[in-house]
């Protein structure tokens, strides 16, 4: 299981990617190299949901908690959201 403190500092980092993105819109900085910070917070973001995701099914599988039709609708439910554009 990770260490929650890694998650929060992965957070804090993509806090500090978003508030540039937001400094490099108010400076209005090129529209291309914004866009650009904005897909690597996107992947950033969704590195974190896969990691917490990983997570969450290697917990389930340790302790067996996949194993009624409930959690594995939930699971299922998370990674819809996750995977859908």
């Amino acid at each position: 299981m990770t260490d929650p403190r890694t998650y929060r500092n992965r957070l804090r980092r993509l806090e500090g990617q978003l508030r540039g993105i937001t400094r490099m819109i108010e400076q209005e900085r090129p529209c291309i190299d914004t866009l650009t910070q904005i897909s690597a917070s996107k992947r950033a973001l969704e590195g974190v949901a896969l990691s917490l995701l990983d997570d969450h099914l290697r917990h389930a599988n340790t302790t067996g908690t996949l194993t009624d039709e409930t959690s594995l609708a939930a699971t299922s439910a998370a990674i819809a959201r996750l995977i859908q554009p």
